[in-house]
């Protein structure tokens, strides 16, 4: 019988069926296991409430995986798709920041060096390539002391060039870079200097930076980071600020060494923060004339200063100026000085080079009506992305206007957290939900981190705790509870926290926690220079990009050129988007395995292990998805724009 079967199908298909039939054919399985799951009336009036949703979840659950199927079935039989080649551009590009196409649109007066991501429109799809002497960073700390030379854009002939500071701060071997460590032998003069600092504003340390209110710093022109990774040692968050440089870069170095930095001048636009963001701006020989085109880059610091927040400037060029203690009462000896006094900041002392204002903590001062006092700007600029620099105060009505000194010290009150809008309850349980979150991921990680993960060159044995990822990206960050988790768990980790421009304005509450972050439009470039990320993870946001009409390819190869090589991925989203990821992930040379969260234990994460491929050459990373149904985004109120 079975034999007779079988030969008539073989007369119909011949001896090996087409595989396009065979996947007609289980398709259609599914297809009727589904419709008869779904029109059974008299089973289903019969069967209790418990039991209808049990067949509603399953068979939810059953069209997914149906569809997942077919996908996962189509991809067997379709032709293999060809893999995206190698760039020819520089190994160092960074989209926006094309100089000489900005020449070529008119751009002048250093605005070529600004960001212009309209001039290049038309994005190529290629992996940028590393350098030829790339080499995997060394882990942290090991890595905040010493890089490989081949990574960075740094020559010989720059180091000599550069100032005794610098060849105090630095030694240049034959493919290293080795800094001073604070903890050695050497007194290279940022312990100092940051003690300075804190004695010019009344403290007796500046182990007592965090008591005063100063908890996040935005460094401008940061040099390579040492004054950073002085503050992080204190527990300060220092964001590395520098203007974009197509030979030799600040950022480029300072995040190699495992340092918050990013991409920024002070030239045409306001920067992507919003208003009462920072507790201190420094500015140390940062090659910024403060002063010039009326004002606007101090109006930018100011709106970027908390209630009684410090501007530091440490500079030659101050002295040139003129700037001095020793004024008149009632008569100012600079334009510089004076400017200073319309935007109601006080000199609160100076030495030698280094100057120190206060911004005022009383709002009133901007409203008053002396003459020369600035107009108000009108509204929030919690929505405003790289705006042409205004000339007027901002903050003076937001609800955040809390001096600095009076802020809760650690986790934001209750009260502080109605100010942004934000229920303390839904607060608690974002919170909750990203530790365990953190378990899941870490425990998906953790055998190829620690375990499976081959000795990087030039590494010793580690001994624990070590580390190997040190610079990690949320993409969509809402509250900043992965951060938050992150530093709970005590990883050695910083957190890059990007709040997309179109979801819920939440970067003000990220940055009154005392975490850096900043507003980007994800349908851009991300300013950064390519392999300085070891993990990007991205909750949401492949929906997110969807309904706002951008390019998942495009977003994909951005992740790709900023992800370091043996980078890790990890993104959480609806089935459909994940899907169609995985499958451009292959032609990027990504390896991808999607976990379903769903249902499963940790013990259930732990049977599925995400494998690593070593390629010295091509892209070298792991891709993990984690894969979140359409119901649980929309019913989880964190996930809420």
């Amino acid at each position: 019988m079975r034999s007779s079967w079988f030969h008539k199908l073989s007369l119909i298909f011949g001896p090996r069926p087409p595989r396009n039939w065979l996947l007609l054919c289980l398709v259609s399985i599914f297809v009727l296991i589904a419709l008869f799951g779904s029109s059974s009336p008299s089973a289903l009036d019969s069967a209790s409430s418990s039991v209808r949703s049990d067949i509603y979840t399953n068979y939810r659950r059953l069209k997914e995986q149906a569809a997942g199927d077919y996908l996962e079935l189509r991809n067997l039989v379709t032709n293999h798709v060809k893999d995206f080649g190698l760039c020819w551009k520089e190994r160092d590009y960074v989209p926006c920041y094309n100089v000489s196409a900005n020449l070529l649109a008119g751009f002048q007066n250093e605005e070529e060096f600004d960001r212009h991501c309209e001039i290049s429109r038309d994005r190529q799809h290629c992996l940028v390539r590393p350098p030829k002497d790339y080499k995997i960073p060394l882990t942290w700390p090991a890595s905040r002391d010493v890089v490989w030379s081949g990574n960075v854009k740094f020559s010989k002939d720059q180091f000599l060039s550069s100032g005794s500071m610098t060849k105090r701060l630095m030694l240049l071997e034959e493919n290293q870079i080795s800094f001073r460590s604070d903890d050695g032998m050497i007194i290279d003069g940022v312990k100092d200097y940051s003690h300075q600092i804190a004695e010019m504003i009344g403290l007796r340390s500046d182990t007592e930076f965090l008591q005063a209110g100063v908890r996040n710093v935005l460094d401008i022109g940061c040099g390579f980071g040492s004054f950073s990774a002085h503050l992080l040692s204190l527990k300060l968050m220092a964001l590395c600020m520098a203007a974009y440089e197509p030979t030799g870069s600040q950022v480029q170095l300072a995040l190699e060494r495992g340092l918050p930095a990013i991409i920024g001048n002070f030239i045409s636009r306001q920067l992507p923060f919003p208003s009462l963001s920072y507790d201190m701006v420094h500015c140390t020989q940062c090659g910024i004339v403060w002063d010039e085109k009326d004002g606007l880059f101090l109006i930018e610091v100011d709106r970027l200063l908390r209630p009684g927040g410090y501007f530091v400037l440490t500079s030659p060029r101050s002295r040139q100026q003129g700037i001095s203690m020793d004024t008149k009462k009632g008569s100012m000896s600079t334009p510089f000085e004076e400017f200073t006094q319309k935007i109601c900041w006080n000199l609160l002392v100076q030495q030698e080079e280094t100057f120190i204002w206060q911004k005022t903590a009383d709002a009133q001062c901007y409203k008053s009506s002396k003459k020369g006092t600035l107009p108000l700007c009108s509204g929030d600029d919690v929505h405003l992305y790289y705006q042409l620099l205004p000339q007027c105060v901002s903050g003076t009505d937001s609800k955040r206007w809390i001096p600095i000194q009076k802020r809760s010290f650690g986790s934001l009150s209750s009260a502080e957290l109605e100010v942004h809008g934000v229920n303390p309850e839904d607060f608690s349980e974002d919170m909750e939900f990203w530790r365990s979150a953190l378990r899941n991921y870490w425990s998906l990680l953790s055998p190829l981190i620690f375990s499976d993960h081959p000795k990087r060159p030039g590494d010793e044995d580690p001994l624990p705790p070590y580390n190997m990822v040190r610079n990690v990206m949320d993409m969509s960050a809402n509250y900043g509870g992965l951060n938050a988790a992150l530093l709970e768990a005590r990883k050695s980790v910083w957190v890059m926290n990007v709040v997309p421009t179109s979801e819920h304005k939440t970067l003000p509450l990220i940055l009154d926690r005392g975490f850096t972050g900043i507003l980007h439009d994800w349908c851009e470039p991300f300013p950064t220079y390519p392999r300085t990320y070891d993990m990007l993870h991205a909750n949401g946001l492949l929906s997110h990009l969807a309904s706002e009409g951008c390019s998942m390819i495009d977003l994909l190869f951005e992740m790709d050129r900023i992800l370091r090589p043996e980078g890790w991925v990890i993104i959480s989203d609806k089935v459909g988007p994940i899907e169609r990821a995985r499958t451009l992930a292959t032609q990027l040379r990504w390896e991808a395995r999607v976990i379903d969260l769903q249902n499963g234990s940790d013990q259930r994460l732990l049977d599925h292990p995400v494998f690593r491929t070593l390629d010295p050459i091509l892209r070298n990373m792991v891709l993990m998805w984690t894969e979140i149904s359409a119901e649980d985004i929309g019913n989880r109120k964190f996930l809420k724009s």
